[in-house]
């Protein structure tokens, strides 16, 4: 069967349609007729994969990266850059009014960055295939538990992509080689950490082999051998910090292997400084950030001289963020507190109804709750940064159609080029 495609969804399948019914294509791009193996089909849709390619589309390229298409880490490396950002840009608008009945007045440019080497954190597989002797270290396998032997990763920082086949190798020669299903990589401004997963303790051995690789890569290596608490750095002796920069508001901000900080730093900078622009700080202003974490949003708000309370569940975070605004020399502009954010109604939300203006950074689930409790007579200016389209749309069209807001701009966030993932930001106002 062939099948024209229409569209791509936020997953990077084509979709078109066979008989009135949608289908859903893998490898498959706008404007193209593809040949269609049906893999399921249900009464509304089917889904499937091309088998050959009648018509090409102008937006498709050759992948960068020899694992694509069998690694689940990257899923739109076949599209040019360009239409990457159209895809998802229509993805937003498209939940906006679908979901929340609501459009921008204003589109934002595309917030971007650098299309590879950019992910400066990253969470990779490990495993030890006994019939092979062999250790594989990368992403998982598309939709599989597997792990894709890599030689190299296009959206890593360079100088760790290069460290990947030795990476393997030493994994290979440790005693515990079966039981180190993990390696975290966290890169900072100075420092570059490795933190291995381990089942079970590593031998003398193990160690020396952990303390070698180091030295010889100038990296810092951590131990985990159960939840976050038990981070444990054991290469080099003194601590070392994990710091980020926003160079250009002269801001720094230390973090843990543990805690939530953006993957692109490139982007993120510029994301901030978005943000601080649509907010149109005035030294005068009192400003909220909710879900504030560490201070990424709260810092830059400081900067501008406006008093800023910070709001996060996490009490770990909270005190990262109070160390970070003394380490910025900006603690008398910033407060930070313990507060629920997801409760029925947001109790801890009264306290801000004297606030000029609100930053929101919520995770995937949004922040239903705490926009219920915003109320007609909240803030004048809101702006809502967001990692997941469909809930800043379920939240935007109570603002809109409950609060009496308007939705004056949005527009995506690149955080994640080569990859379906959408983020975005948007400002509401009267």
């Amino acid at each position: 069967m062939e099948v024209l495609i229409e569209s791509v969804d936020h997953e990077a399948r084509g979709v078109g349609r066979n008989d009135n019914k949608v289908v859903f294509v893998e490898n498959a791009l706008p404007q193209e007729i593809v040949g269609v193996d049906i893999r399921r089909r249900k009464p509304s849709y089917e889904t499937g994969v091309s088998t050959y390619i009648k018509s090409v589309s102008a937006s498709r390229i050759k992948p960068r990266c020899v694992n694509f298409g069998v690694c689940g880490g990257c899923s739109f490396q076949h599209i040019d850059a360009r239409t990457q950002l159209a895809i998802k840009q229509r993805v937003l608008e498209d939940a906006l009014e679908r979901i929340g009945s609501v459009r921008p007045e204003q589109i934002l440019s595309p917030i971007c960055g650098p299309q590879f080497n950019y992910r400066s954190r990253a969470r990779l597989s490990s495993r030890y295939v006994i019939k092979k002797e062999k250790a594989l270290v990368g992403f998982r396998e598309k939709g599989k538990s597997y792990v894709v032997d890599m030689a190299s990763c296009e959206v890593l920082p360079d100088h760790i992509s290069r460290l990947l086949p030795e990476l393997k190798l030493l994994v290979q020669s440790f005693s515990i080689r079966e039981r180190v299903p993990q390696i975290e990589v966290a890169c900072g401004n100075d420092v570059n950490v490795l933190a291995f997963r381990m089942l079970e303790d590593p031998s003398l051995e193990d160690l020396r082999l952990l303390e070698q690789f180091a030295a010889k890569h100038d990296l810092v290596i951590f131990m985990q051998r159960g939840g976050p608490a038990t981070l444990t750095q054991i290469y080099p002796d003194e601590p070392v910090a994990l710091t980020y920069s926003i160079t250009d508001m002269n801001l720094t901000y230390e973090f843990g292997l543990s805690e939530f900080t953006q993957v692109n730093t490139d982007v993120n900078s510029v994301l901030v400084r978005r943000a601080m622009s649509m907010l149109d700080l005035k030294p005068t202003d009192r400003v909220a950030d909710l879900f504030c974490g560490l201070g990424n949003f709260s810092l830059a708000i400081a900067r501008s001289g406006a008093q800023v309370i910070g709001l996060e569940a996490n009490q770990e975070l909270i005190d990262r963020a109070i160390d970070n605004a003394a380490r910025n020399e900006l603690s008398d502009l910033c407060d930070f507190k313990v507060a629920n954010l997801f409760t029925d109604g947001c109790p801890d939300y009264r306290s801000l109804q004297s606030m000029d203006k609100l930053l929101i950074d919520p995770p995937r689930d949004g922040a239903a709750e705490l926009i219920k409790g915003v109320g007609s007579d909240g803030p004048n200016k809101i702006v809502y940064v967001s990692c997941n389209p469909a809930t800043l749309a379920r939240d935007a069209g109570t603002l809109v159609h409950e609060h009496g807001y308007r939705l004056l701009s949005a527009g995506i966030v690149n955080m994640f080029p080569n990859t379906s993932h959408v983020e975005s930001i948007a400002l509401f106002g009267r």
